[in-house]
């Protein structure tokens, strides 16, 4: 393979490339508006690039192509240069900063057109650049001068983004000084070197995928902020429908037992506090909690729950490992569902386990019932609506899974594993 053919090669696949971002940049959904029309019209001009880029090839050789080589090479020229007052923007933006009033992207504007205009006077004249009539590129005496405004934008836009670094991210001010030197090197060695293409292509191909980065970037950390909202008003309303008759059978307990035993009526007001203030604190908890929270909650609803089930309920802990972390309203809901849908008149009491267990793959959790179960087919049915609510939640915010399974005999076994 030789040289000529490696050029094709590798500026076709990039073109591919370029041409699958963009697809990608024109659909993908999570950005806002005005960032999205930014990368769908850079990763056009990248395409553009490309197959200015492809032309070239393709009439660099044939004598009789001069006039084509030579609008190819003023749109080489046009739309390299035009992606720098179009950054600035998006820099600014980025920061905070109105760049409609900044000083800093008029002055790369100004740039742009001094360029421009260069660039149109070139057309005319062989001071910058021209092509001979049989097809051969050649640089003027005064090509650096063209060339020095695009150079000087690149400089003021690297400068800015490191004086702006506190006020990125890394992986922004990343993508920025990759983007921004890929190009500032290659048209350095191109403004040396008269034969470049390929250097110039892999330049621009390195700036588009650093660019095109920022999108996945953005599109994950928005993706992942919105499950999290959802997540955390999923639970804010399990916190807000909590069950009338819970509340109001605790309080006729409460009532009854302020008579029969003051003592009793005392610990279970404390029980009740404790729920209630460890539901309430879930609405507030955006993060992982401790295991030993998700207990004590755990345990104060079930004391509430044994004062009014009595002999009909009882519960069993296993839980020498308590050193992880999940999601608030992970535990508590899981076994409110088993008494809600365990207790039956027609079964013999219900027998609640609460093991935890520390594994190779991380901690787990098992929640073991003799209640009747719930069918699994049954996909609309409230447990499954209840436990797929806490599924996903474990699988956003700690990569968690739950597992649910028929017990041996009858009731159901929950299990919860948190890597």
């Amino acid at each position: 393979m030789n040289l000529e053919q490696i050029y094709f090669f590798v500026c076709g696949a990039v073109l591919l490339v370029t041409v699958l971002i963009l697809c990608v940049a024109v659909i993908m959904p999570g950005t806002n508006k005005w960032n999205k029309r930014f990368f769908v019209i850079l990763f056009a001009i990248f395409v553009l690039c490309m197959i200015t880029f492809f032309v070239d090839l393709l009439v660099y050789n044939d004598p009789s192509m001069a006039t084509a080589e030579k609008i190819t090479a003023y749109f080489e020229y046009l739309l390299i240069s035009i992606t720098m007052p179009m950054f600035t923007a998006y820099l600014l933006r980025t920061c905070g900063e109105n760049w409609r009033k900044s000083f800093l992207f008029r002055a790369v504007v100004v740039l742009w057109i001094i360029f421009f205009i260069l660039l149109a006077i070139a057309q005319f004249t062989t001071f910058f650049y021209y092509v001979t009539p049989d097809n051969q590129y050649i640089r003027g005496s005064w090509h650096s001068i063209m060339v020095a405004p695009v150079f000087t934008m690149i400089f003021i836009n690297l400068s800015a983004v490191i004086r702006r670094r506190n006020e990125l991210s890394i992986k922004y001010f990343i993508a920025f000084m990759i983007h921004l030197l890929s190009l500032q090197i290659t048209l350095f060695i191109s403004g040396m070197i008269t034969v470049t293409v390929l250097l110039v292509t892999l330049g621009v191909c390195i700036s588009s995928l650093s660019m095109f980065a920022i999108i996945l970037y953005d599109q994950i950390e928005s993706y992942v902020g919105q499950q999290r909202e959802i997540a955390h008003q999923r639970a804010s309303i399990m916190v807000l429908q909590m069950r009338p008759h819970f509340i109001y059978n605790a309080m006729m307990s409460i009532y009854y037992l302020c008579a029969q035993d003051p003592k009793k009526a005392q610990q279970v007001t404390l029980d009740f506090t404790a729920y209630l203030r460890k539901n309430f604190t879930a609405i507030a908890s955006e993060n992982t909690v401790p295991f030993s929270d998700e207990l004590e909650h755990t345990r104060a609803y079930l004391a509430v729950e044994q004062v009014q089930f009595e002999d009909s309920l009882f519960v069993e802990y296993d839980t020498p490992h308590k050193e992880f972390r999940l999601p608030p309203l992970t535990l508590q809901p899981i076994v409110e569902n088993a008494v809600k849908h365990g207790m039956d008149p027609e079964y013999a009491p219900l027998r609640i386990i609460i093991r935890t267990r520390e594994t190779d793959f991380g901690s787990e959790i098992i929640v073991e019932d003799n209640g009747p179960g719930f069918a699994p087919a049954d996909d609309d049915c409230e447990p499954h609506i209840a436990l797929a609510n806490i599924r996903q939640r474990l699988e956003i915010m700690c990569g968690g899974k739950l597992t649910i399974s028929p017990r041996e005999g009858s009731g159901t076994v929950v299990i919860v594993t948190i890597p």
